[in-house]
């Protein structure tokens, strides 16, 4: 790095500017401060391609805003609350990852959406607060399926279809109750061997 070149100047009006010139980089910092706003700004311009990049700090006494091409926070703590209406947004690919366990809650509604695909894999366990209700819903088809084993449990267990309603097993099939009733217009049992009683 050559000689750098430093200006300080002070303004009853616009209020103080300091700039610090760095010719062979090709990188300028430009600090001011007008009496309400704080600005911190460095300007690198690209030798040939008659561009620039720019990272800013603004500064007023109710908001900090950062503006810049790559932002990295290196701490072994954060902390980040807000008292009002939160938004972060990413217009590319978005990653949030843990090492340890991670804690997704809210004190209200909680909505999860996807316009592709969604998936969740994990040993996981879906539930319900006590008292609450939970369901499953998709406007197109809506599958459920296991490796080894899928139950399903309940005090009352209700399977109902608007059209055809179909249950099928490569094995064996069972259908016990205490009362087991088959009713319809229109009864058909069929196989090699069929066993009533």
């Amino acid at each position: 790095m050559g000689t750098l070149i430093c200006t300080l100047e002070m303004n009853k009006t616009t209020g103080i500017t300091i700039t610090i010139t760095n010719d062979d980089d090709k990188i300028t910092q430009i600090v001011t401060a007008d009496g309400t706003t704080l600005t911190l700004k460095v300007q690198r311009k690209r030798q040939g391609q008659g561009q620039e990049d720019t990272s800013t700090i603004t500064q007023r006494a109710d908001s900090v805003a950062i503006k810049c091409k790559t932002f990295t926070l290196d701490a072994e703590t954060i902390t980040c609350t807000s008292t009002k209406a939160s938004t972060y947004a990413s217009k590319d690919t978005l990653d949030v990852t843990s090492d340890k366990d991670m804690t997704l809650g809210s004190q209200q509604k909680l909505g999860l959406s996807s316009a592709g695909d969604m998936s969740l894999a994990s040993q996981a366990k879906l539930g319900a607060s006590s008292g609450a209700d939970m369901t499953l819903a998709s406007q197109t088809n809506l599958s459920a399926s296991a490796g080894a084993k899928v139950t399903v449990s309940a005090a009352a267990v209700q399977i109902s279809a608007d059209g055809q309603l179909s249950a099928e097993s490569s094995g064996v099939a069972t259908l016990k109750g205490s009362i087991t009733n088959v009713q319809g217009n229109l009864v058909n049992v069929q196989g090699n061997l069929v066993n009533l009683g």
